[in-house]
């Protein structure tokens, strides 16, 4: 655990981010268009569909993150800044990988299989935390900064937890989905861009 870092965190509100990021999943699936969907995003290589499947993948990855904490908290603090290092260093292999197994994810899966697996690895992810104590939030690790503009330097499992959310309302507003005069559940005029 490195000096400094608390595991203080609201897991109510993380709670309640989740399951906003979920409902609003389904409702951008549901209400969209097949050409909605086959529509180029707005700054990334990906369609919709593709874009959503990545926004997605920022919850699927948890597991392996949290795990990494898990590791990486209980050895001495160089190891991690190196790994961290050593994993920013291959930046451009992981943007190619990323960028592929999105383009595979949202090529591949229906809108149903991603709506059930955006609700099935969201409750695992509230099970996890409900089972979290400050102690295990409060373990950390060094990241590489350059995989994602949410990654820090340090971050705790507290971070962690907000990190999935915090991918998707950012991506979220790369969508070029025609949403007017379709309200979406849990969302709000700044992110819905009208």
């Amino acid at each position: 655990m490195q000096e400094g870092h608390t595991g203080n965190v609201d897991k109510q509100a993380v709670h309640d981010d989740m399951e906003r990021a979920r409902a609003t999943f389904r409702s951008l699936l549901e209400l969209a268009g097949d050409a909605d969907l086959r529509r180029k995003s707005n700054g990334t290589r990906w369609n919709n569909r593709q874009l959503l499947f990545h926004m997605l993948l920022g919850f699927l990855i948890m597991r392996a993150l949290l795990t990494l904490v898990r590791l990486f908290d209980r050895l001495p603090t160089g190891v991690g800044r190196a790994f961290a290092r050593l994993l920013n260093a291959a930046t451009k292999p992981f943007d190619a990988v990323n960028y592929a197994g999105a383009w595979l994810g949202g090529t591949t899966l229906g809108r149903r299989q991603m709506a059930a697996l955006c609700d099935r690895v969201i409750a695992k992810l509230h099970r996890r935390l409900d089972r979290e104590t400050d102690t295990e939030l409060a373990r950390g690790m060094h990241y590489p900064t350059r995989w994602d503009p949410f990654f820090q330097d340090f971050m705790t499992l507290a971070d962690l937890y907000r990190f999935p959310v915090q991918h998707f309302d950012f991506h979220r507003r790369q969508l070029t989905l025609d949403r007017r005069d379709r309200p979406l559940a849990g969302t709000d005029s700044d992110v819905t861009g009208g």
